[in-house]
Formats: C-alpha cells, structure tokens, sequence
C-alpha cells in the first residue's frame, strides 16, 4: 500500500500508528481523498463545565466549539468523514441530549508538519494539535490556536481566554474504546470536561 492509500492518521503518526490498540486503528481507517465513512454510536458519561467557563459558553458557541451543557448519560453518534477533495478528516458528533433535541459539534482536522493537526470550526478559528500513540492510546495534547485568514494561519492568544486542552481515545477491548476531553485554565482550573464510552461496529 502506499502511502496516499493509508489512513490518514497513519499519515500523521507514522511509525506510531503500530502503537495504538487495534479498535482505535480501525475506526481510523478512513483515507485521504476518499469518500470513506464511519459512524460511531456511545454514551457520554459526563459533560460538564464550570461556573467561570459559563462566561465563556457564547463565545464559544459563536465558533462552534463548546458543548454548553452540564448532563450525564447523553447518547452521542459521532460521525467521521474523508473528502475527494483533500487529505482532511471531517467530524459531526451528535449529542442527543433528549428524544427530540440534538447538538451537533462539527469540526475538521488538517495536518500540519510532522504530527501536528489543526482542527477547525467555525469561521477559520483552529486549535493547533499534537497527536501522539501512547500505551494503545490516541493522545491529542494542546500546542495553541490559529486564526486562518486568506489562506495563512495566524497564532492567537486563546489558550489565556479558555485554557488547555487534551484529548485521549483509549482502547478498552477490541470493539470498545473510551474517549475523554478536559481543558484546564493555569489560573481558573478546570473549565470543561466530557468522557464517554464507544463502540466501533464494522461496516
């Protein structure tokens, strides 16, 4: 196979990629310049945020990047796509947060030298990325944000508005894998956290 075929996060972590546990490789399979899709169905056992990161919550709405709930036990699908058209990998998760209200958090991830990935929202806003394969675990570690504008992404200051993120997909068995997100303020502390469980069903 060569490498425009493989999966796009094997591209992105090459020889870590042989270090993550095979539900997570699977569920990563999709290639760039395809139209490969997969579909993945869970529960988030938490999502929370704090009183001070309630300020926050209409920024982070107008960009499409928060989750502005605090509830338990939410059903989620996430949704991941490839494009013909790039090597981007495209996200839609979908809190059902009742039978009849759903949310949706839509993003797309680009990679950038080495193993870093910026992940976009709403109106060019990216939060810069650091993938690495860690005891069969996806890790994504914070490394700032970027505006991009005209095609050039600008560093902005966020991380001092709403803190640090990390990310972590960890298998649990084969078909099962757990996902958890918090960010942290060095001043404020926690402002928001969400965890959930997953499986992953072939197609």
């Amino acid at each position: 196979m060569s490498k425009q075929q493989d999966p796009i996060f094997k591209q992105i972590l090459g020889s870590q990629w042989d270090n993550l546990g095979k539900v997570i490789q699977n569920h990563y399979f999709l290639k760039p310049y395809s139209d490969d899709y997969i579909c993945v169905k869970g529960e988030m056992d938490e999502i929370y945020h704090s009183t001070i990161a309630k300020l926050l919550i209409p920024f982070g709405l107008l960009f499409g990047a928060i989750v502005p709930y605090n509830k338990k036990n939410v059903p989620i699908d996430v949704h991941y796509n490839s494009s013909l058209e790039n090597s981007n990998l495209y996200w839609d998760r979908v809190f059902k947060l009742t039978p009849t209200k759903n949310f949706h958090f839509k993003s797309h991830m680009e990679q950038q030298a080495g193993n870093e990935v910026i992940e976009y929202v709403r109106f060019g806003v990216g939060l810069k990325l650091l993938v690495t394969a860690e005891e069969d675990a996806l890790i994504f570690r914070d490394n700032g944000y970027v505006w991009k504008i005209f095609g050039v992404n600008i560093p902005i200051p966020l991380n001092w508005i709403f803190g640090k993120a990390y990310i972590e997909e960890r298998p649990l068995d084969d078909e099962n894998f757990s996902m958890k997100m918090i960010i942290k303020h060095p001043l404020f502390g926690l402002l928001f956290r969400y965890s959930g469980k997953f499986t992953f069903e072939p197609i």
